[in-house]
């Protein structure tokens, strides 16, 4: 793509082109204000994306096709039209066209050393029965951890061997793993509907709803069950683990693993630090999230970590778009036939939801306050509606 965003005359007689070049080329240039920033390196914003989204490319590597002039340049002409902070070309995004260089080695300084576990991880503590925390806990017992799950009922234990089980009859059907395997994996789970059942755990991991004072009393709790020297985990997604973190005695032992979901299939891990979290904490769960298949990408406790921070304005700006007069299957379309990707904006948010996608548009919003973050009008008013997308039926979309 090489034309400037905004030449056709209006919205409606915009080229796939011209569409794809209006939604792709400021969530260009936030990853590279990502990379700026020095949030997170250039190898794991891409790998977020990759590994988080099923893009084919992530960002930057996309952005080094394509030429950082290029999408300068188109942002430039768009930032004249609209005035929106987020069109204007950051920094290193003109510093790397005026040099004609690209992101990838020239700015990506991170070492090649493989990380290595500094605390001794044998058992494993899963707190939460839903899809995240039973997929989590698949994770960790077929990689070869002893798991204990917490949940509030005997009933709730049950509904995570069964998911477990199932998971692993796919795979028996697919030649995948055999009966031996499924019995082992089931092996090593344990249930427990009390939380003392975690005190020799050397790894704790909650998955519980995403309700920050239901958060805080688990962690503060937790701080006086797990033994010194235990890492404790959260997998939120939005809410702020420095919160967490200050409700302990051990806030240096606490990080952010946030798994994607379905846990067994995703293979994405955001590895969130805080300013608390120990160097040998941050090491050690890198080394873990390699050790048990994972894909880990590191960066620092802020609204919406790597993958949600740069995926939900795209998606806002999709609505937006539509706004001005584009339909929702024209835009996806355009995007797909353009960038290649899995899906286009509306079809994800129908999948994601866009309730969830709303929330969390407000998280960032609330965080930035950046105007251009400020939910669409259309997408308030689908959740209003309840038309939230397929898991009702209908969203932006019908089903």
């Amino acid at each position: 793509m090489s034309r400037a965003i905004g030449q056709a005359s209006g919205m409606t007689e915009l080229t796939n082109e011209q569409i794809a070049e209006t939604l792709i080329y400021p969530y260009l240039n936030h990853a590279v204000k990502f990379l700026q920033d020095e949030y997170a390196t250039a190898t794991d914003i891409d790998n977020g994306m990759r590994f988080g989204c099923g893009y084919p490319v992530g960002p930057l590597a996309y952005l080094d096709g394509v030429g950082a002039a290029v999408v300068r340049d188109a942002l430039a002409a768009r930032f004249a039209q609209t005035g929106d902070s987020l069109h204007k070309p950051v920094a290193l995004l003109e510093k790397i066209a005026d040099q004609g260089g690209t992101f990838h080695g020239s700015v990506d300084a991170e070492g090649a050393t493989a990380p290595e576990l500094k605390h001794d991880i044998a058992k494993i503590g899963v707190i939460g029965t839903g899809t995240m925390a039973s997929g989590i806990a698949q994770v960790f017992a077929q990689a070869g951890y002893d798991v204990v799950v917490v949940g509030r009922s005997e009933g709730k234990l049950d509904g995570v061997v069964g998911y477990v089980g199932k998971n692993l009859d796919r795979a028996i059907a697919k030649g995948k793993a055999t009966e031996d395997d499924k019995a082992a994996v089931l092996g090593r789970l344990a249930g427990a509907c009390e939380r003392s059942a975690l005190t020799e755990v050397d790894l704790a991991i909650e998955a519980i709803v995403e309700d920050l004072a239901i958060k805080t009393e688990l962690f503060a709790e937790l701080d006086a069950i797990l033994k010194p020297g235990a890492i404790l985990a959260t997998t939120t997604s939005s809410l702020p683990i420095t919160r967490l973190a200050e409700t302990t005695q051990r806030p240096g032992d606490v990080i952010g693993m946030h798994f994607f979901n379905p846990a067994p299939v995703m293979k994405l891990v955001e590895i969130v630090t805080t300013t608390h979290t120990t160097a040998d904490v941050d090491e050690t769960v890198k080394a873990l999230t390699a050790k048990v298949g994972k894909v880990g990408v590191s960066c620092g406790d802020r609204a919406g970590f790597i993958v949600n921070a740069l995926l939900f304005p795209y998606l806002n700006d999709a609505v937006k778009l539509a706004e001005a007069g584009l339909g929702p299957a024209t835009i996806d379309a355009a995007v797909k036939e353009q960038v290649s990707l899995p899906m286009g904006p509306f079809e994800l948010l129908d999948v994601v939801g866009n309730d969830v996608s709303l929330a969390i548009e407000k998280e960032l919003y609330a965080e930035f306050k950046e105007p251009g973050l400020a939910p669409a009008a259309t997408l308030e008013r689908k959740v209003g509606e309840g038309k939230l997308g397929r898991k009702t039926g209908e969203g932006f979309h019908t089903y």
